[in-house]
């Protein structure tokens, strides 16, 4: 059986298998057909956020901001450009911890915009505060040992 990766749908929090060599032709979710590593920034829910953590053998890397916070808005660009660059080796999402705080709560979360990495499970790295895309894909790669 070829090597596959599970990936959680950003969309409906279906889980899914993939095999690695199909994961650059645009793999789709077998619940809802959503894309599952487009390069597009998802907005999760709590939910999807705890299934996609537990579950993804791919690296997800997630944006904690707030509509209100300045630096979280002028960094929302930088954040969809380093996700094109990475898809699909990474996947990128964000969670608005204004609408969800009981996410900042659990997460520890003092000060935002906060990107958390997550691996296999568990986070793996964080790093606080506004970064053009070239630091973030740089920090991804460091942490995660993904080459894109």
């Amino acid at each position: 059986m070829p090597e596959a990766k599970k990936l959680t749908c950003l969309e409906c929090g279906g889980v899914n298998r993939v095999p690695v060599a199909k994961l650059t032709a645009g793999p789709k979710c077998g619940v809802c057909g959503a894309k599952l590593a487009d390069g597009k920034v998802r907005e999760l829910d709590p939910q999807t956020l705890a299934k996609a953590t537990a579950n993804d053998e791919v690296p997800l890397v997630v944006d904690f901001w707030a509509p209100w916070c300045g630096p979280c808005r002028m960094m929302a660009p930088e954040f969809a450009r380093a996700s094109q660059a990475m898809s699909p080796n990474v996947r990128f999402a964000k969670i608005n911890t204004e609408d969800f705080p009981q996410v900042s709560q659990k997460f520890g979360i003092r000060g935002i915009p906060l990107l958390i990495v997550f691996h296999k499970g568990r986070e793996i790295a964080r790093q606080a505060g506004a970064n053009p895309a070239s630091v973030i894909e740089s920090y991804v790669r460091a942490k995660t040992g993904v080459n894109v």
